[in-house]
């Protein structure tokens, strides 16, 4: 009981501390206008590969997410852990009945509501003006949309969070984060090809290998959530449409980061308990 306790006492404290940050409200703003802006464009009217209306914003969505969430929850993240101990705050905290995992997780799962919020806020409210609108719902999309956004946040949090136990200082939190940010995003699509060409290697090998980038895992299921064919991404979508059905890997794509997360999380707990962290 005294765990769960100071459990919620670290995820009050750290909820709070966000919402006094402007970072925090420029992001949300950020979202929010972003659907504001898409309706008040048309984009609804538009169409792409037969999606139009309230999916075809969806997919928009997704795409802006995939480039904006990742860095957001790197660079504001990997700085909570080893921010604290740099800053003598952690020496504090610690000095309470709190346990090192309470701190380390209630910092995990404060970060993540204030992280994801705004992002089911947004994906939500474009629901809800569509409803006022009579435009039509596809509430599948929205609720596999909203899956896979929670699972992509969770990921980079593990990955965040385990980069803020082991840094030695903010700085290197921080390049660190933006490297491995860098290394993912170079492994997307158009990279993998660049290498079957090079090095004439098995393509099947290099697709699957390129699987394990959870990056490119949530790409692919935003993609085929709206495209069953994978038609956009060439031949590469044999590969992956003979190895497993939609519906395998629609599952796998919200599963994966948040396993990979949860892995990364566990790590960097299991450190911060072992050492000397303070």
């Amino acid at each position: 009981m005294k765990s769960f306790d100071s459990l919620k006492q670290i995820i009050n404290s750290d909820i709070r501390q966000n919402l006094r940050s402007r970072w925090f409200w420029a992001y949300s703003i950020l979202f929010g206008g972003f659907v504001a802006v898409m309706f008040t464009s048309g984009i609804t009217e538009s169409q792409i590969i037969g999606f139009v209306g309230l999916s075809r914003l969806m997919v928009t969505f997704m795409q802006i997410s995939m480039a904006v969430l990742p860095i957001y929850v790197l660079i504001s993240t990997v700085r909570s852990v080893v921010g604290d101990r740099e800053n003598s705050v952690m020496e504090y905290i610690l000095s309470l009945p709190i346990s090192f995992s309470s701190y380390f997780w209630g910092k995990l799962i404060g970060r993540f509501f204030i992280i994801y919020t705004p992002v089911f806020i947004a994906l939500l409210g474009s629901v809800l003006w569509a409803l006022l609108t009579n435009i039509d719902v596809p509430w599948d999309l929205f609720f596999l949309y909203s899956a896979l956004l929670a699972s992509l946040v969770f990921f980079f949090l593990g990955l965040s969070m385990y980069i803020s136990a082991k840094a030695t200082s903010q700085d290197i939190a921080v390049s660190t984060a933006f490297i491995i940010w860098l290394f993912l995003v170079a492994f997307i699509d158009l990279i993998l090809i660049g290498i079957m060409l090079r090095m004439r290697g098995d393509p099947n090998w290099i697709i699957g290998l390129g699987m394990f980038n959870p990056l490119q895992v949530f790409r692919t299921g935003s993609l085929i959530l709206f495209d069953p064919q994978l038609t956009v991404m060439g031949t590469a979508s044999y590969y992956i449409l003979d190895t497993v059905n939609r519906g395998v890997f629609i599952a796998f794509s919200i599963l994966y980061p948040i396993g990979l997360g949860f892995l990364f999380a566990f790590f960097g707990n299991r450190y911060f308990n072992r050492n000397d962290v303070v």
